[in-house]
């Protein structure tokens, strides 16, 4: 197989590493623990978030220049997103299949398991290479679905470690700020993919080769070997084993039915990557529309580095709960770090010499961002579901607004109140799973297949502007095409009220998070 081929890659490269400690078991109940955060441990963990969403990014620059090279309608070019995505549920499902014969993470470890999904990952970039030499999309699609693969790997791993890396009431606040880390790569990398692709100042170009994608992949490549290898040579240790379910289950195999939080979770999932991943993809194609301003292809990035800076906005703000700190400094914070953050996207757009004069009134929305925050608290499920009634009402706003130039921010702005919800979600889904915890996260990241799906469905309402120029309700349909991640938000917003009556009925009360993501 060939997720087993790459562990055994691993364990050959690095035959001369000794063999870790076994970890002791656990019989404590892990909310009655008083474990710290493992920083060392962690910083070294955060730098595979920080590539996913580089390649995340990415993406999105990818879609309207193949959409352009190759002539592509607006739901093909989603095949970006759909080739990305796919593989993540194809290696969770790999991955579970093995974990029935032997489990994987026990048998190889949690470091040699997210080196060899590293090097999956470096395969597919440099797969890029013969996919512009021979100038064929679908190459180009196989090389992003082996990336993706990787990837898979690695979050079925990285997750649940984020969590486990210090106290259990502090997990999901450590998911949030890898998240900001995660974003953070989404934001810078969508600005120097554009400057690698189209330049930057004077020396900007409209008319993309793609010869020009070679160099940048070559690099990304060489950066996913060069991790393995730190990674494998990390300090991060393996979690403690949990040996009992915390939910009586009298089958003796794992069931999803037995876990409603689980399997309404795992739909969580898929819609809420779906609706983070088609916001942004079919932005481009909204931009371009008369009505938007007819943006073309190589001043795009901006606003996909402000879309995905949003999300690390939400998230670096939800990471000031991971550090120990007073009310009235964290609250300070809860200020100071989503401006940190913005002057982070305003600096990078400014230094790719891009014209941000409109993003000046952005704020307006962070701070909206920020009370409803405050509203929400550290409940999980209150916070998923503020923010999910928020995301909803700002693509009502988008739908409706009558002046564009303000209405794009409501879409933009979804970034900011999908931030907080990965965690949150992960955390509702996993509650009580105990022994299966990993089981459940390998159907979580199944469920990342939302990605690819909803934008084809979000680029096929696109598409019916082709032959529907009238468009609907005064609207294109490009425009009114945001009706679905509408509808996404509006589930979020249903799982994060329902989730915790299950959790309640079943006696767990211990999911208390906010902000973070994927």
């Amino acid at each position: 197989m060939l997720f087993y081929f790459f562990l055994k890659i691993v364990t050959n490269i690095f035959t001369t590493l000794k063999t870790t400690k076994k970890l002791k078991k656990t019989l404590l109940h892990m909310n009655s623990e008083n474990v710290q955060t493992k920083w060392g441990q962690f910083i070294s963990l955060i730098i595979v978030f920080f590539f996913w969403g580089f390649v995340g990014s990415a993406n999105d620059i990818l879609i309207p220049v193949f959409k352009k090279v190759f002539t592509l309608s607006q739901v093909q070019s989603q095949l970006v997103a759909w080739a990305f995505y796919a593989a993540y549920f194809v290696g969770s499902i790999i991955f579970f299949l093995v974990s029935l014969k032997s489990d994987v993470l026990q048998k190889f470890g949690y470091k040699k398991t997210l080196a060899a999904g590293l090097l999956l990952s470096a395969v597919g970039s440099f797969l890029f290479v013969p996919a512009a030499t021979m100038e064929s999309f679908p190459f180009f699609l196989t090389a992003l679905f082996t990336v993706g693969l990787g990837f898979s790997i690695q979050q079925i791993v990285a997750n649940p470690l984020a969590i486990k890396m210090g106290s259990p009431e502090t997990g999901a606040h450590r998911l949030t700020l890898a998240g900001g880390i995660n974003s953070f790569g989404t934001t810078i990398g969508a600005i120097l993919l554009g400057i690698a692709l189209f330049g930057m100042g004077d020396n900007k170009k409209t008319n993309l080769s793609l010869e020009d994608i070679k160099l940048p992949f070559i690099i990304l490549g060489a950066a996913f070997i060069v991790v393995a290898i730190f990674m494998y040579f990390s300090k991060i240790e393996d979690p403690a084993k949990i040996e009992e379910a915390k939910i009586e289950n009298k089958h003796t195999s794992f069931n999803i039915l037995d876990y409603p939080q689980l399997y309404l979770g795992m739909l969580g999932i898929f819609i809420y990557v779906g609706t983070e991943v088609t916001i942004i993809s079919n932005l481009p194609a909204l931009l371009h529309t008369t009505e938007f301003g007819n943006v073309l292809e190589d001043a795009i990035a901006p606003f996909i580095a402000l879309y995905w800076g949003s999300l690390m906005i939400g998230r670096w703000n939800g990471g000031v709960n991971v550090f120990n700190t007073s009310n009235l400094v964290n609250t300070a914070l809860k200020f100071i770090v989503p401006a940190l953050a913005f002057g982070v996207i305003i600096g990078a757009n400014i230094f790719a010499a891009h014209d941000v004069s409109t993003f000046y009134i952005y704020p307006i929305w962070i701070l909206l961002f920020i009370a409803v925050s405050f509203v929400g608290g550290k409940n999980a499920g209150k916070t998923l579901m503020l923010f999910g009634i928020s995301g909803l009402l700002m693509m009502v706003f988008g739908l409706f607004w009558p002046n564009p130039e303000i209405a794009k921010f409501f879409f933009i702005s979804g970034g900011l109140f999908l931030s907080i919800m990965w965690p949150s979600i992960f955390d509702l889904a996993i509650a009580g799973l105990g022994k299966n915890t990993g089981k459940a996260s390998s159907f979580l990241i199944m469920m990342i297949l939302g990605g690819g799906v909803i934008p084809l469905v979000q680029g096929s309402i696109c598409d019916l502007d082709a032959t529907h120029p009238e468009g609907i309700l005064g609207i294109t349909y490009t425009h009114f095409s945001y009706v679905i991640p509408l509808l996404g938000f509006a589930y979020l917003a249903f799982y994060g009220f329902y989730c915790p009556k299950i959790l309640k009925k079943q006696g767990i009360a211990h999911v208390v998070s906010e902000g973070g993501g994927h």
